[in-house]
């Protein structure tokens, strides 16, 4: 296609000399860069449109070519630096006439379009093109210009649209092909079949299994480093196309992995679709969104072979979820002392109970604050970890105490299962090493002796090879050693033994907190507590996996007394012992048989703990009177002597036991002190008084003080 060369082609009684004075820019633009190599007539085609310029008018070095655009759609002025300059330019009032094959070729979007129009009819800036020259402030003109954008507009959603609907029709057949994922390929045919490669094979499935067994990709990445699994994977692209390469795990590869429908059999086509809310400024292939399987475009079932069923990919999906760390999810055992933490439900609100430590983390509690975080309410419950994860531990080791010979058999067999499994990977290994060292010695064969230049070149590489074979084999040797294919008898009885006695096994160090936490969700799906106001009951349910429940009540440790449910009760009754005039003991001895507990963490009453609580009540017992021993002339009750030198009685008690008086002690109860005390050893006590205990201490130790006087018997 030519351009007419004869102006007399194009209607220029629109053009003005203010026109001539400014620039005429040619925009140049043409959508993917396929166009732009395969299309090169349509690009000289624009790129003509110089010529065009320079016959109505305007001098060569006014011509302005802007093709900043070749290789960008028009569908979105963002990312378009040359639209973007053209609108700048016009808007500086440089530009007189606008030149372009069509309209599409400025832009695709009414918005961006009808701006241009905007600003082009302020400046009185002319637009052209091949059909003639248009003045944007015209009325006329003004209505084909806004035409035509519609049409381009509407011309861009008819292509893709026609496009979209022949992708889907050939997806919905399963015809429309893609990169398929590790462990496969795809055939010439189109069919999706398992990687020829075995081992390829028996890593995914390796992978699989390893995650049904551990229950986090985290866990399942650990193991293949432990054991330096390698994943195979096919080259994409370029020269080695096709070609199989073996590449170190990753977390992003195990992710894919687990998350794509194909090893389910299932071929499936609108997985992650476009979010418009979610795109992000020049970069139109954004806003990508996850959707649930219930929204795919396309799910064709039992499509190819597969590695797994479709209700395992669920379940594996669903333990991913389930493994978030997020309010409304259990979670993935870790290891705090918490046993319970995202296995427990609030009774009063449904919300699940999150775990809280405190000094470290020896002590623990579990708590439901949804209602204060989310709304800044009230803490709705809480309660000790220790009591509930202790009736809890008790309940899950009576119902497995049944089944402890076949966990232990079946522990025997997964452990020999899994070292067969390792095996066979590394004899896959070794075989791929041996084929490599003897390809390698094939190729150095096979050259020509004198080429010593290739031959040496092809022996360093033979021995390269047989060295990583070699130490491949070392490495076989040590795993053998460290892990043989079967237990030994040992190993066998020792297994059984343990699973025997489940209680030491729970409490050995070698049991881990994650490994106990993950015991009691295989057994209980869920554990719902409710606290009786704020007392110590508490009442809690527990659902078992296999859809049984229990109920039962236990105990709590509070704060205060007056949170007991019976505290009036033990007021009552406390006041009634204390009237008995009954001793210390006593009243312990009564309070333990009658059922009563104190709060907190204590399981019984001590002497100390009934003294406080007589004493915060106010209870005061009647004294008994009691008989005293008459005392000898210038002796004096302790008490009695201390009110006399006007001292306290405890400052007294120090004197005696540090000897600086004369006492002696009543040799049956209640052992009274008894002072001797004339006239003169008042005075020298009273003396004593005065002084700093310092100042007497220091001549005590330099041997000053005065010896007390003792009177002959």
């Amino acid at each position: 296609m030519s351009l007419p060369t004869n102006s007399s082609h194009w209607p220029s009684e629109k053009i003005q000399a203010h026109h001539l004075d400014r620039l005429a820019v040619v925009y140049v633009r043409q959508s993917t860069l396929q166009q732009v190599s395969d299309h090169q007539e349509s690009t000289r085609l624009q790129y003509g449109l110089v010529g065009r310029a320079e016959a109505l008018g305007w001098r060569a070095e006014r011509v302005l070519t802007i093709d900043d655009d070749l290789g960008k759609s028009g569908s979105s002025a963002e990312g378009r630096l040359g639209f973007q300059r053209l609108v700048s330019e016009v808007g500086l009032n440089h530009v007189g006439l606008i030149l372009g094959v069509e309209m599409s070729r400025l832009a695709r979007s009414s918005k961006d379009w009808h701006q241009l129009l905007e600003i082009c009819a302020l400046f009185g800036t002319l637009i052209a093109d091949l059909d003639g020259i248009y003045n944007p402030s015209d009325y006329n003109d003004r209505l084909l210009l806004g035409l035509k954008g519609s049409f381009s507009e509407i011309e861009l959603h008819i292509l893709k649209q026609r496009m979209i609907q022949g992708k889907r029709n050939k997806a919905e057949r399963g015809e429309l092909g893609f990169n398929v994922p590790i462990g496969y390929v795809r055939r010439p045919s189109g069919e999706i079949h398992f990687d020829p490669d075995e081992q390829v094979q028996q890593v995914v499935q390796l992978i699989f299994r390893k995650f049904e067994e551990l229950g986090t990709l985290n866990a399942v990445l650990q193991y293949l480093v432990t054991h330096h699994i390698q994943i195979g994977v096919r080259v994409l692209s370029g020269p080695t196309k096709g070609d199989l390469e073996w590449h170190r795990p990753n977390r992003a590869t195990l992710q894919n992995l687990l998350r794509h429908p194909t090893y389910a059999g299932a071929y499936a086509y609108g997985r992650r679709q476009v979010d418009p809310r979610k795109k992000k400024a020049g970069r139109p292939h954004t806003g990508r969104v996850v959707k649930p399987c219930e929204e795919w475009l396309v799910l064709i079932k039992d499509h190819h072979p597969a590695y797994i069923s479709w209700e395992k990919y669920q379940q594996n999906i669903a333990q991913l979820k389930s493994n978030q760390n997020r309010s409304n999810e259990q979670g993935h055992p870790r290891q705090g002392v918490g046993l319970l933490c995202g296995l427990l439900v609030c009774g009063r609100c449904g919300g699940r109970m999150a775990v809280q430590y405190s000094h470290g983390q020896d002590h623990h509690r579990y708590i439901c604050a949804r209602e204060k975080v989310d709304y800044g309410g009230e803490i709705c419950q809480h309660l000790s970890g220790a009591c509930l994860d202790e009736y809890v531990v008790d309940q899950v080791l009576q119902a497995l105490e049944p089944a402890a010979l076949e966990l232990s058999l079946a522990a025997a067999r997964h452990l020999e299962e899994d070292r067969l499994e390792l095996d066979k990977v590394w004899h896959q290994r070794l075989e791929r090493a041996q084929f490599e060292t003897d390809r390698a010695r094939r190729h150095y064969q096979l050259v020509e002796p004198e080429n010593r230049l290739v031959a040496r070149q092809l022996a360093q590489e033979w021995e390269a090879k047989l060295q990583a074979q070699q130490q491949l084999q070392e490495d076989y040797e040590r795993f053998c050693c460290e892990k043989p294919k079967q237990l030994s008898p040992d190993q066998q009885q020792q297994i059984r033994r343990l699973a025997q006695d489940l209680p030491a096994l729970w409490s050995v160090p070698t049991t881990t907190q994650a490994q106990r936490k993950e015991i009691i969700r295989q057994v209980i799906d869920k554990i719902i507590v409710t606290v009786e106001g704020t007392s110590e009951q508490v009442q809690v349910m527990i659902e078992w996996s296999g859809g049984f429940s229990c109920q039962a009540q236990i105990i709590r440790p509070v704060a205060k007394w007056t949170q007991l449910s019976y505290y009036p009760q033990l007021c009552e009754r406390l006041e009634q012992l204390v009237e008995a005039n009954l001793t210390t003991d006593e009243i312990v001895d009564c309070l333990h048989q009658e059922g009563f507990r104190p709060p907190k963490r204590r399981q019984t009453f001590t002497r100390e703990i009934v003294q406080t609580l007589i004493r915060h009540l106010g209870l005061r017992p009647r004294p008994l009177p009691k008989a005293r021993e008459p005392l000898s002339e210038h002796e004096w009750w302790l008490p009695e002597l201390a009110v006399t030198l006007g001292m306290p009685t405890v400052t007294l008690y120090n004197w005696v036991r540090r000897g600086w008086v004369k006492a002696r002690q009543q040799p049956t109860s209640p052992k009274h002190w008894v002072i001797w005390a004339d006239e003169i050893e008042l005075e020298r006590l009273r003396t004593h008084r005065q002084r700093p205990v310092g100042d007497i201490l220091r001549q005590r130790w330099k041997g000053k003080v005065p010896t007390i006087a003792i009177p002959p018997e």
